[in-house]
């Protein structure tokens, strides 16, 4: 791939990342809802922990997965991750104000193992979706 092309997609995921955060601050009530286009398809699964959630969509082969937090507007460390069986995780982690994420990973009809953290809270799922 071309040093313009991949410029042009980190561009592109950026928007949508700064996008959604000054949806966050904007309105956290309707961020929830936003939340929803950063993965493509239909969300099979919400995975609560103390601190956040991680949410959990699929379409075709792909899952894609992103922890809120349950207090947006304080920056705070936070990550997500996702793996399907036999591959590397796909991990986004940062200091974010609202969301870690979206990962996306091939699975196909493979387990995936998810991840999510915000501050000291965390979650691992073991595997799912098999």
């Amino acid at each position: 791939m071309h040093s313009a092309a991949i410029r042009r997609r980190l561009a592109f995921g950026l928007a949508v990342l700064t996008a959604s955060g000054l949806l966050a601050v904007a309105a956290p009530g309707e961020a929830q809802a936003a939340t929803s286009a950063l993965c493509p398809g239909r969300k099979v699964r919400a995975l609560p922990f103390s601190t956040g959630t991680v949410l959990v969509y699929k379409r075709g082969g792909y899952v894609c997965a992103v922890t809120l937090t349950k207090k947006p507007g304080a920056r705070r460390t936070m990550s997500v991750s996702v793996q399907a069986r036999g591959n590397r995780p796909v991990v986004d982690a940062g200091t974010y104000a609202h969301h870690a994420g979206p990962v996306t990973v091939h699975a196909g009809r493979r387990c995936v193992w998810l991840k999510g953290r915000v501050g000291p809270g965390k979650f691992s799922s073991g595997w799912i979706l098999c």
